[in-house]
């Protein structure tokens, strides 16, 4: 299988930072209403419900004045997306397309999963992030709010043609397999650094079976750090080499903070399992905070004025075995832009102490060291580093 491409840095785009459902979701409508020509949609979570019911209604009237459609929906992610509205999609002229439906004899190939979070409209626009098409996501409570705290980034300029170029490549790639062969991971040059602080962009990828580039751009951006590294992800179990980068960044006198998942979450287990980190980031200076109003699902860097915004959780599971993109960008704005909404979540925020690990209780410490050494288990069996 040919390795997946890796991308330069593009200049003269233009950004949209976008934060909850009640705004993002009715951009994406507005978008996918007023496209003339294509609408492609890349997702994980889709499922049936009000917003897939609004969506629906947009793509079924867009393929009916002559726009192509498709959809690359996750196998596993979609699971609840119902017979009856697959049917729909299809009955409406929408190509529809699973990557790598669940297999009773599958074994470790369905652990392989499309958690890219990517929509273009007639290859001007681009939407990433890490929303999907679901209620939780897009249908705001009686208070305003939608229960998952999430962003999405809207993308205008050269680089969308790379987002294009990606959604082409998978869509192919989905139609082609038959099977899954093995894994041929290699390192690749990350593109360096372009003069200039405006409109600079570049998709990032982890093709999960022959690049983790992703990944290299990430540990890059914090080795070079002399001010601050603000990393937000939901499912904190990071690989070694990403705790280590983070540690020496601090110990270096870098600002370096994390803002993680509170008591609310989807994978209560998960968050055990990465409170098992906390000690020793703790005592290497990293400041900790876990978000406290509702379930915080972003997937958000920011390295001084690099700013990294996409699908990746930046944990050892996510980017061993699934396809992720994100938007690197380097622009003043957005700079501003991510650092005011760090800082708007820190203050709704729990930070954690030295003392407060100390304090724990031991049913607390129980569960840390129960789902941290089954964590450390299966990562281990499975062979993931």
């Amino acid at each position: 299988m040919a390795a997946a491409p890796y991308y330069p840095w593009r200049e003269n785009n233009r950004f949209e930072l976008m934060v909850d459902g009640h705004c993002f979701f009715p951009q994406l409508i507005q978008a996918m209403e007023q496209a003339q020509q294509t609408i492609d949609i890349e997702l994980y979570l889709v499922e049936s419900g009000q917003s897939f019911n609004r969506v629906f209604a947009i793509l079924a009237a867009a393929a009916a004045r002559g726009v192509r459609v498709r959809c690359l929906f996750d196998g596993a992610g979609s699971r609840d997306l119902g017979e009856e509205d697959r049917q729909r999609l299809h009955e409406s002229g929408v190509e529809l397309r699973f990557y790598n439906p669940l297999n009773l004899w599958g074994g470790r190939a369905n652990l392989h999963r499309d958690h890219r979070k990517l929509i273009l409209v007639d290859d001007q626009v681009a939407f990433i992030g890490g929303t999907g098409f679901t209620d939780d996501f897009c249908i705001p409570d009686e208070a305003g709010h939608c229960l998952w705290h999430e962003q999405m980034l809207r993308v205008e300029g050269p680089v969308v043609a790379d987002w294009v170029t990606v959604f082409q490549h998978q869509w192919d790639a989905t139609h082609r397999r038959r099977g899954r062969p093995p894994a041929q991971l290699h390192r690749v040059r990350i593109p360096p650094r372009p003069e200039g602080s405006e409109g600079l962009a570049r998709v990032s990828l982890t093709d999960g079976r022959t690049h983790r580039e992703l990944v290299q751009a990430l540990l890059s951006s914090i080795a070079r750090a002399e001010r601050k590294v603000w990393l937000a992800t939901p499912y904190f179990v990071p690989g070694w080499r990403i705790r280590r980068s983070l540690m020496r960044a601090a110990r270096r006198g870098v600002d370096v903070r994390l803002l993680l998942c509170g008591e609310i979450t989807d994978h209560p287990p998960v968050r055990y399992a990465g409170q098992r980190y906390y000690r020793r980031l703790l005592m290497a200076g990293v400041r900790i905070f876990e978000y406290q109003p509702r379930f915080l699902h972003l997937k958000t860097v920011l390295v001084d004025d690099w700013v990294s915004l996409g699908s990746a959780n930046f944990d050892r599971w996510t980017l061993h075995w699934n396809l992720e993109a994100n938007q690197n960008i380097i622009d003043s704005g957005m700079t501003r832009t991510v650092e005011e909404s760090f800082a708007t979540d820190f203050a709704e925020s729990r930070e954690w102490t030295l003392q407060d690990w100390r304090e724990l209780s031991w049913p607390h410490r129980l569960k840390i060291r129960l789902w941290g050494g089954i964590s450390r288990s299966a990562m281990v069996w499975l062979g993931i580093r």
